[in-house]
């Protein structure tokens, strides 16, 4: 059986996942990203843990409940040594029947601890071609070069200056920062053909820049998003494809996952067994969260979802500049896997999307990840012993 040090996510050290800083985790991760802090109570879905697998997930010979309550005991941020992907371990002990599941000591205190601390500064640009051109340099927007970078003497002619940024792993990078051109704008010519290389960047990749508390310049990388399931699918015939061998996109889907199943199926059965356990946690899979605060879930399941309800979505532009709302109608509910977990709200809400809408591959939701437009009621009564 999988043991906690025994992840597939080794300790630092060569060609192996490293420790970041979490500021700079959180600004490669995007701005919709939420980690639940040590001493939270969440609600932990197999379900959706299997969809960031990299293969088909068999759960049948594991008695895992639909959800389990856990406590956060531990998080840790990382990036991969090679892409520079942020991914979080996350290490969850089963709370015992009768615990309530309620946060405990700063988590408890305030529900996001990072919202009490000023932001650092940070800016994300999704490369163009010209920018990923490994012979050319990069167009620094103006915001970016006024708020990140330190300050050029603009006296000079033309204004130029050395920039020195660190990566997610602490290497550092050298940059020209020049302001030249008619009309003048910014730009990073010497050093970061060099970076585009080290760091396989193509267009349609976002770089993120951020400025520490004290001042030092670092960069992270956002690869571009592939969808996650089959285009000519839903999010309801890729979640059948994982879970029980369909062919509905379940190939494709499959081979995009992060996770080894073998990691996923250790993980449901030490949690269904009351033991503590550890799971790793992508936020650009393109899947929903599937360690889920407490109080969120239990507000989403005291509504009477039906047929017809509007709700809306809060989702981030690719290069996560803003966040809008996406505003949909449930047209069904459905148990995403009636026979193995007929009570499960995971990806529960079967809605109706706009044609062309941005979140069309998410055509079955889950409850707590929505916001009602209209009026609510209690949950239907067969989910109450689901939660405690």
């Amino acid at each position: 059986m999988l043991t906690f040090t025994e992840l597939s996510c080794p300790a630092d050290g060569e060609g192996q996942p490293r420790s970041v800083d979490a500021q700079l985790w959180l600004a490669c991760a995007g701005s919709m990203c939420t980690v639940p802090p040590v001493g939270a109570a969440v609600y932990y879905f197999p379900q959706g843990h299997a969809e960031q697998a990299t293969a088909a997930v068999d759960l049948s010979a594991a008695c895992v409940p639909a959800l389990l309550p856990c406590r956060v005991s531990a998080v840790r941020f990382m990036a991969d040594a090679h892409s520079d992907e942020v991914f979080a371990k996350i290490r969850l002990v089963p709370l015992r029947h009768g615990d309530p599941a309620v946060d405990v000591g700063d988590a408890a205190a305030q529900g996001r601890p990072q919202d009490d601390r000023p932001k650092p500064a940070s800016f994300a640009k999704t490369l163009t071609q010209s920018d990923a051109n490994n012979g050319g340099g990069f167009s620094v927007p103006r915001f970016c070069a006024e708020t990140i970078f330190p300050a050029l003497d603009y006296s000079s002619e033309p204004p130029v200056q050395s920039i020195v940024v660190r990566d997610v792993h602490g290497d550092e990078f050298k940059f020209r920062h020049i302001y030249r051109g008619t009309p003048r704008r910014h730009l990073l010519t010497t050093g970061w053909s060099n970076f585009v290389n080290q760091k396989k960047l193509l267009a349609g990749d976002s770089i993120v820049f951020l400025r520490s508390d004290g001042g030092e310049v670092h960069v992270g990388v956002r690869r571009a998003k592939r969808v996650f399931c089959d285009e000519g699918h839903s999010g309801w015939d890729h979640y059948r494809g994982l879970m029980r061998g369909g062919n509905a996109g379940s190939g494709d889907a499959a081979a995009k996952g992060k996770v080894p199943a073998e990691d996923v199926v250790a993980a449901a059965r030490l949690a269904a067994a009351g033991q503590p356990f550890e799971v790793v946690y992508y936020p650009r899979a393109s899947t929903p969260e599937f360690c889920v605060r407490a109080g969120a879930v239990r507000a989403a399941m005291q509504v009477q979802w039906r047929p017809g309800m509007r709700f809306k979505m809060a989702f981030e532009t690719e290069d996560s500049s803003r966040i809008s709302w996406f505003m949909g109608t449930v047209a069904g509910i459905h148990a995403a896997d009636p026979s193995r977990w007929p009570q499960s709200p995971w990806r529960l809400l079967q809605v109706r999307t706009p044609p062309h809408g941005t979140l069309w591959r998410f055509s079955c939701l889950e409850p707590h990840g929505q916001e009602l437009s209209n009026g609510t009621g209690p949950w239907r009564h067969w989910h109450h012993h689901l939660i405690h």
